[in-house]
C-alpha cells in the first residue's frame, strides 16, 4: 500500500483532499498547510492525518507528494520533494514564468526524479476520446483546434494580482490540451484581449476577456477563447477539425449554453442539465483518474500525464501570448525563448 503526502489545502488541495482519502490503494494521507486551522478542519472532515510543517511532512516516510500549494511556493516545494527523492504531483504552474519552469524541469530532468504535472483535462474521458481520434488518423491532416475556458466569474482580485495573467493561469489549460491532441508544437501566437469587467484587471496588467491564433509546426491552427466573465455556467470545449471529419469534446448535457435553434431548444432539447458551475464539477472524474494515475506513477509505473518538459513548452506560449497581447503583434515562440534571460 502507498502513504502520500498532501501540501497545500485551498480550494484545489481540500478538493484533492477528499478524492485521496477516498482511494482504495492508498494506506494514508499526511496534510499539511501554512493555516493549522485548515489543516485540523480538513483533517477532521476527510480522516487524513494532520501534520504541523512541510520539513515534517516530507520526513515522515510518505511514498509521494502532492504539491496544492499557491502557485508561487510550486518551484520551491517541488524541488525540496525531489531532493528527498520522492516522485510528485505538483498542480499547474510548475513555477511562476517560464524561464523558471525551464530552469526547475531542468533540474528535475537531472535528478531522475519522476513528476507529473496537474493537468486534468488530459484525463477526462471525451478529452482521451479526441485524443485517439487524432491519432487514428480518422480525422485526416487536422487543420484547426478551438479550445474554450470561460469561467462563470473571476477568482478574488487579490489572487488575479499574483496570478500572473489570463494566459498563465487560465488559458495554460487549453494551450496544454491543443499541444496534446495535435501532437504538434507552437511556432507562433497572436493574442488580444479586453477589459469590460472590474477596472482592477486593467490596473494589474491583465485582461478579462482574451483571444489566442496558434500557429502549430504541423500546419494546424489553434483559437483559444478565454473569459472570467460567463454566467451562464463554467463553459469549457474542445473542437477538433480534420480534411475527413471533426470531433468534439465539452457538448455534454452540463454544457452552460442557450440553443437557439428552433429544433433542439425548450425542455426537450440540447442540452438539458444543469449548467456547470465550476472546473471542480466539470471535472470531477478527470481529477480522481489523474490522481490514481500519479497512485500508479508512485508504485513504480510511467507518467501517464503532463511532464515537466510539456510544462515547460505550455509556459512558453503563455509568455508568447503575454508579450503579444503587450505588443499588438504575432510573435514567436522561439523569440520569446531565445530573448528571455535564462
Amino acid at each position: 500500500m502507498t502513504t502520500l503526502g498532501l501540501i497545500g489545502l485551498g480550494r484545489i488541495g481540500a478538493f484533492h483532499a477528499e478524492t485521496l482519502t477516498n482511494m482504495p490503494d492508498l494506506s494514508g494521507l499526511l496534510i499539511t498547510d501554512e493555516r493549522p486551522d485548515v489543516v485540523r478542519e480538513v483533517a477532521a472532515k476527510t480522516g487524513a492525518t494532520p501534520v504541523d510543517s512541510v520539513e515534517m511532512l516530507l520526513a515522515s516516510g510518505v511514498d509521494g507528494v502532492v504539491v496544492a500549494a499557491a502557485t508561487p511556493a510550486h518551484a520551491e516545494l517541488t524541488l525540496a520533494a525531489v531532493e528527498r527523492g520522492l516522485p510528485t504531483f505538483c498542480e499547474k504552474p510548475i513555477a511562476g514564468t517560464a524561464a523558471e519552469s525551464a530552469r526547475l524541469a531542468e533540474i528535475i530532468t537531472r535528478s531522475g526524479v519522476a513528476v507529473q504535472v496537474g493537468y486534468q483535462r488530459r484525463f477526462d474521458a471525451a478529452f482521451a476520446a479526441v485524443k485517439r481520434a487524432v491519432e487514428s488518423g480518422s480525422l485526416g491532416a487536422l487543420h484547426t483546434v478551438r479550445s474554450t475556458t470561460m469561467d462563470p466569474a473571476p477568482p478574488p482580485m487579490d489572487y488575479i494580482k499574483g496570478s500572473g495573467g489570463i494566459f498563465r493561469d487560465c488559458a495554460v489549460h487549453d494551450f496544454d490540451a491543443v499541444r496534446w491532441v495535435t501532437g504538434q508544437n507552437a511556432v507562433e501566437v497572436y493574442a488580444t484581449g479586453s477589459v469590460q469587467g472590474d477596472p482592477l484587471f486593467t490596473e494589474y496588467g491583465d485582461v478579462d476577456t482574451a483571444a489566442i491564433v496558434v500557429r502549430f509546426d504541423g500546419g494546424a491552427l489553434g483559437v483559444v477563447s478565454a473569459a472570467r466573465y460567463n454566467g451562464r455556467g463554467y463553459d469549457c470545449r474542445l473542437e477538433v477539425h480534420g480534411f475527413d471529419d471533426t470531433i468534439v469534446a465539452g457538448w455534454d448535457q452540463g454544457a452552460p449554453v442557450s440553443n437557439a435553434d428552433p429544433a433542439n431548444s425548450g425542455p426537450s432539447g440540447f442540452p438539458t442539465g444543469v449548467p456547470h458551475h465550476f472546473f471542480m464539477d466539470r471535472f470531477t472524474e478527470a481529477f480522481r483518474t489523474e490522481l490514481s494515475a500519479f497512485v500508479r506513477l508512485v508504485q513504480g509505473g510511467p507518467i501517464e500525464g503532463a511532464t515537466v518538459t510539456d510544462a515547460v513548452e505550455v509556459a512558453w506560449i503563455a509568455e508568447a501570448a503575454t508579450e503579444s497581447l503587450r505588443r499588438g503583434t504575432p510573435v514567436s515562440v522561439e523569440s520569446v525563448r531565445r530573448e528571455t534571460p535564462q
